[in-house]
């Protein structure tokens, strides 16, 4: 049984996202830093985007790799993530990872952080986001408030509040749970 079948296509999405804004490929081009002929085997499904270039499309789409991601997932499906398989995601370092808890393009997005990241980077999220740390500490900063996080505390962000955050102690290691940006919460009580 193979647990690692990629069964989804982000390409649609990408082209569905680049067409709705009017955009050229040229233009997204130039905006991600990536080539033409690139972007167009991304679309045509040629080319499966690294995360990180799936995120400098986003950024080029005026959206987030999460909410392409969970425009692109038709599909129902059982996946195991084990915790020694090699899923560290692009740009992860010796001193800092990341890693997917959930391989592949689904509408829940869930990474697990090791060590520190790109603190200069702020995030906004159209949806919630909850953030856990499992073990060491962090400082975030939101919406202009700084907060101390150690192992155990959890952290809820409504979508639309700017964040950041670092890790202040070594192998700090944070959970971060979204849900795709293009979903809306139901209330199916009634049925």
């Amino acid at each position: 049984m193979d647990e690692h079948k990629e069964t989804l296509r982000v390409g649609s999405a990408v082209r569905r996202r680049r067409r709705q804004l009017e955009l050229t490929l040229a233009v997204v081009a130039e905006r991600s830093g990536l080539s033409v002929p690139f972007l167009s085997q991304i679309e045509n499904e040629r080319a499966r985007p690294s995360s990180r270039s799936l995120q400098r499309v986003a950024d080029a789409l005026c959206t987030t790799d999460v909410e392409l991601l969970a425009a692109a997932d038709p599909a129902r499906t059982v996946e195991v993530v084990r915790a020694d398989d090699d899923t560290d995601l692009d740009g992860s370092t010796p001193d800092a990872r990341v890693r997917e808890l959930a391989r592949g393009h689904h509408q829940l997005h869930a990474l697990e952080f090791i060590g520190d990241h790109d603190e200069g980077r702020e995030f906004q999220h159209r949806n919630d986001e909850l953030m856990y740390v499992v073990e060491g500490a962090v400082e975030m900063e939101a919406e202009g408030r700084a907060y101390r996080l150690g192992r155990g505390d959890t952290l809820f962000l409504t979508g639309g509040v700017r964040h950041r955050w670092r890790a202040t102690v070594p192998d700090t290691r944070v959970l971060v749970v979204a849900v795709g940006d293009h979903i809306e919460a139901v209330d199916d009580r009634g049925r």
